[in-house]
């Protein structure tokens, strides 16, 4: 009997894999190299490669092949299914995040378009803002901090699960650079990175740097000029208002793309619940 096509070793010469299995290495190829520098930009594209990447998989579960490999590696697929669930709820973690931000960025914007209250009311909801990105940079601490290194790797395993477990390391990567994005604080200031590049021992994962301060880190700023400044509170209000305006346009443009990957995050493990519960 001919041994399966999804098989990452044989004694035998290997058979050609599957064209959907190319096209998801391929995926994951162009967003491994897309980690050495990150900018608001680079994180949007990288959320869309994350969708094709998963789109891909997707397909690839759905097919009779995979089912039954899925069927022989219940193990690893338990594993991965665990993994799912960080992956879950770093997105969701992300998505609560932005949405605290732009709440709170929209009561300051309208207070200062209506210039209602004068000045006290105005720093008062400048001390608000503050308070609120300091709840998210907590919010994102603990959900980074609760990463652990559970994850291993057999070289043995089918392609399918080999190919799942990098999908997880790349989309793990990319979350976190999105956490501390959002959070205005680098990739180099955070410990728990270190926990993503050793979750696959086998594999590599690029440990990047912000190259820019996000608008996040920007706006906090242009926060605390207002608050503890001493230029004119003109020129504060104005810098304040530009950076209220991007961040809004920002977290517009990542909220997008994290419903598409969070969708995309839930069907595949729905898919893959229902092939080993049939």
């Amino acid at each position: 009997m001919a041994k399966s096509s999804f098989h990452a070793r044989s004694n035998s010469f290997p058979s050609r894999p599957h064209p959907l299995i190319l096209q998801c290495n391929e995926h994951l190829d162009r967003l491994r190299a897309s980690q050495e520098t990150s900018s608001s930009s680079l994180l949007s594209h990288k959320l869309g490669g994350l969708r094709d990447l998963h789109d891909c998989v997707e397909n690839l579960i759905q097919l009779p092949l995979t089912q039954e490999a899925v069927l022989h590696e219940k193990n690893c697929v338990n594993e991965l299914l665990d993994g799912s669930l960080r992956l879950l709820d770093m997105c969701t973690t992300a998505k609560d995040s932005l949405l605290h931000t732009k709440e709170c960025t929209r009561e300051l914007q309208s207070i200062m378009r209506r210039r209602k209250g004068g000045e006290v009311e105005l720093r008062a909801e400048v001390k608000k803002l503050l308070a609120s990105r300091k709840v998210v940079r907590k919010a994102i601490s603990k959900a980074l901090s609760n990463l652990k290194d559970t994850t291993t790797k057999d070289n043995q395993n089918v392609a399918l699960v080999s190919l799942l477990q990098d999908m997880e390391v790349v989309t793990l990567s990319t979350f976190q650079e999105l956490l501390q994005f959002i959070s205005g604080t680098t990739q180099s200031k955070s410990r728990n990175w270190l926990l993503i590049s050793k979750l696959m021992q086998t594999k590599k994962v690029a440990c990047s740097q912000l190259a820019d301060e996000s608008e996040f880190a920007q706006l906090d700023e242009a926060l605390q000029s207002c608050i503890f400044g001493q230029t004119s509170k003109f020129e504060d209000m104005n810098k304040l208002q530009n950076h209220l305006e991007k961040v809004e346009l920002l977290i517009q443009d990542l909220e997008e793309g994290l419903e598409f990957v969070l969708r995309r995050l839930i069907k595949i493990r729905v898919a893959l619940l229902n092939i080993l519960n049939h």
